[in-house]
């Protein structure tokens, strides 16, 4: 219950004033008695009715002040809305990713990272495409984050051709965000290596990413130098050899400047797990709470029985005690 005018409320201490105004003398016909003549001797029922009275109209008057008040009763919603952003991981799966410079190796912390990153969003859809020669889409768009992660549980070196189609797999992204109702479109692409497969040139990909407004981040993956690469030997079993490091960032740079996003170079499983916390900061979906009030007016009960009260005070002194001015 609430008060639209509840300041009305202060009304109601006159009316101890009001009460002892009218207590002070009581007047039946052309007799004047004390308030408290009715204790000495015999009280008629025409006076104890005409002290009733009273009362009744002091009720009625508070009754008045409470129905100005403007009594309410309702509660107070608050509407949640949201706009998500449409975001695809675009990763890289060629045989550089089995590379030991991260735990386990580059593969397994990138995916790893992509699950958390996929935990920490929640009204956003997000897409899967993974990349070597070709580019193929694991996933589409889906709220279903239980299935990305299955998806990604299910994706193995070597399920497509190997080789870095960079330009491809932007290409693939940029179909899946296509057309969707929201307004912030990112792909956040990850890649060991240079573009050396595929039949789209990396820029000119991000050119027509940024015809559709769509965002990209760039990550880079690898240490600096060489990065340990497991082997198995038929003679030695699994032994380890030293490759070199080749990330084209200056290609992954201008991917970036063109669409307005941003490259992050990892070169250990703790970096790359930054860039994304970062990234989740920089893509935040917009959430507004807006309040609405229900209220039902409740004025008209104590008017009402105001009212009623009022009308008996009248009958009592007017019609039946005929007590006038």
């Amino acid at each position: 219950m609430m008060f639209k005018n509840p300041h009305v409320l202060w009304g109601l201490f006159i009316l101890p004033i009001l009460l002892y105004y009218l207590f002070k003398k009581e007047k039946t016909g052309a007799i004047y008695s004390s308030f408290f003549s009715f204790f000495h001797g015999k009280t008629t029922f025409r006076i104890k009715l005409f002290l009733i009275s009273k009362f009744i109209l002091i009720f009625s008057l508070v009754l008045f002040i409470i129905a100005l008040a403007r009594p309410q009763k309702g509660y107070i919603e608050d509407k949640l809305i949201t706009e998500g952003i449409n975001i695809v991981l675009a990763l890289d799966i060629s045989s550089s990713m089995k590379a030991e410079d991260f735990k386990p190796n580059r593969f397994g912390a990138a995916n790893n990272v992509a699950k958390e990153f996929i935990k920490g969003r929640k009204t956003d859809k997000i897409g899967l495409v993974v990349f070597s020669r070709k580019a193929i889409t694991q996933s589409p768009l889906t709220l279903d984050y239980g299935i990305l992660y299955n998806f990604i549980d299910n994706i193995e070196i070597g399920m497509i051709q190997d080789g870095t189609a960079i330009g491809n797999a932007i290409a693939e992204a940029v179909k899946r965000l296509h057309g969707g109702k929201e307004k912030n479109k990112v792909l956040i692409l990850l890649t060991d290596g240079i573009n050396n497969s595929g039949e789209i040139d990396p820029l000119t990909a991000a050119q027509a990413a940024r015809a559709l407004d769509i965002k990209i981040y760039t990550i880079g993956v690898g240490s600096k130098g060489n990065a340990p690469y497991p082997v198995d030997d038929p003679a030695f079993g699994k032994r380890y050899v030293s490759i070199p490091v080749q990330i084209d960032e200056e290609v992954l740079l201008e991917i970036a400047r063109i669409t307005n996003g941003r490259y992050f170079r990892a070169t250990d499983t703790g970096k790359l797990e930054e860039i994304y916390k970062e990234i989740d900061l920089l893509e935040k979906s917009k959430i507004e709470i807006k309040q609405f009030k229900k209220v039902k007016e409740q004025f008209f009960y104590p008017l009402l029985f105001g009212l009623i009260l009022f009308g008996l005070f009248i009958i009592i002194t007017k019609l039946y005690l005929k007590v006038y001015p």
